[in-house]
C-alpha cells in the first residue's frame, strides 16, 4: 500500500483530451474481509488535500467549498478506478473535464476575482 501512495499521489492527472485537470491529491479504498483492499477511485481537489493535513482542515475545507460554491462542492472530486490508466509519468482519465465541476472553483475566481482587476 505504501508504494501505491507513493506512485500515484502528487501525479498530473489528464483527461481523455490530454488537458490537465490537477493531480492526484487521495486515494479511496474499499476495505474486504479476508481480501486485501480494492482501489475504487481516486481524489482531486482542495478538500482531499486539506484532508491531508488532518479533519479539522479538511472540514473547514469543505466548508468553505460548500458555501463558495453550493452543496454539490462539500465533497472531493471522485474519479472511478475503471476510468483512471496510470501510464508511469502521469494519470489518464476517461473523462471530459468540461462534463464535470472540477474547474468550477478556477472559473468563479475568474468570474468574480481576476474579472474584476483593471486590466486583467
Amino acid at each position: 500500500m505504501m508504494e501505491l501512495m507513493r506512485d500515484l499521489l502528487d501525479k498530473q492527472v489528464f483527461d481523455r483530451r490530454r488537458v490537465k485537470i490537477g493531480k492526484v491529491d487521495g486515494v479511496v479504498a474499499e476495505l474486504r474481509r479476508g481480501k486485501p483492499p480494492r482501489i475504487v477511485a481516486i481524489e482531486l481537489g482542495s478538500i482531499t488535500l486539506a484532508r491531508r493535513l488532518g479533519a479539522r482542515p479538511g472540514e473547514w475545507m469543505a466548508q468553505l467549498a460548500t458555501r463558495v460554491g453550493g452543496k454539490r462542492h462539500a465533497e472531493p472530486h471522485r474519479i472511478a478506478s475503471k476510468k483512471v490508466q496510470d501510464n508511469g509519468l502521469d494519470i489518464e482519465c476517461d473523462i471530459e473535464v468540461g462534463e464535470t465541476s472540477i474547474f468550477a472553483w478556477q472559473d468563479w475566481l475568474r468570474d468574480h476575482v481576476i474579472g474584476r482587476i483593471p486590466g486583467a
